[in-house]
């Protein structure tokens, strides 16, 4: 399947998505929030997770993934980063408008796709970016530019995190988060996932995605989510629902951390990592 490079550039608005406090504490709950985080999972008092970013973010990638011509078979998610622009609300309506910034040939190992994603409140405030690398692994040698070299951010060696949270993922991990927009029967079908090349159904990397910005969140925030203002990874390795992951983060300069998350046979789930925080 041949990707098409001349969506390079065009926007797309998505439908409005509409929310409330209880799409955000399922949402929470999905990323593994219990009672010991209690302000965001009651309607009391309630507070959003930074990384909630993500969910309006789904609907929007599918119509420019289409336009991209993606083989939905061959798409890897690669990278993710949300840049918050303000706290997000406990509820509303939000408009996302969607473009591919850059289309990048990789030859026999495929197309790396760039995308960018603005959303906006009622008022037309923008609220928070998603920025996100898609690598269709089928979707190489249409004549394009090979691209940049990748910029690695690594922690220092020999040190010590300055934070190291561990977080035990539930056997129904997948089964939960799943409820929050994304359905792919890769995270639920055992059938599906042995076609996939899995033993069985994997845990979404949005989800870990989502407690590695828990741990960002309450090491160095006081779990205040106004304070966290942007949060990138690059997705390196598989998590079954059930394993134990360990974000652990390395203060790099002022309001800046160095941020890994491995499962714990040692494997780096999340790597360049990076975490901007007030």
């Amino acid at each position: 399947m041949a990707i098409n490079p001349e969506v390079v550039g065009k926007k797309i608005e998505g439908e409005p998505f509409a929310y409330d406090e209880d799409t955000v504490i399922l949402y929470a709950l999905g990323i593994g929030a219990g009672l010991d985080e209690i302000n965001f999972i009651y309607e009391k008092d309630l507070k959003v997770f930074p990384t909630f970013a993500v969910i309006p973010f789904m609907p929007s990638l599918i119509p420019l993934a289409t336009e991209a011509n993606l083989n939905m078979f061959t798409v890897l998610h690669g990278e993710q980063k949300i840049i918050l622009h303000k706290e997000i609300p406990t509820k509303g309506s939000l408009i996302s408008t969607a473009v591919c910034s850059s289309v990048y040939d990789k030859g026999d190992k495929g197309a790396i796709v760039n995308m960018e994603i603005e959303s906006r409140d009622e008022n037309g405030e923008l609220l928070f970016e998603n920025k996100a690398v898609v690598f269709d692994r089928s979707g190489g040698n249409f004549g394009g530019d090979r691209g940049p070299k990748v910029e690695k951010v690594e922690p220092p060696e020999g040190k010590n995190p300055d934070f190291s949270v561990s977080y035990t993922t539930s056997p129904d991990q997948a089964a939960l988060y799943r409820l929050s927009g994304d359905k792919n029967p890769l995270h639920i079908d055992p059938e599906f996932a042995k076609m996939g090349g899995f033993d069985k159904p994997i845990l979404h990397g949005l989800c870990t995605y989502g407690h590695a910005g828990r741990a960002v969140l309450h090491s160095v925030c006081d779990g205040d989510p106004a304070r966290f203002k942007s949060f990138g990874v690059r997705f390196t390795g598989v998590v079954f629902p059930g394993e134990t992951l360990i974000t652990e983060g390395w203060k790099a300069e002022t309001g800046k951390y160095i941020i890994h998350t491995k499962a714990q046979d040692g494997r780096v789930v999340l790597g360049n990592g990076l975490a901007e925080v007030n």
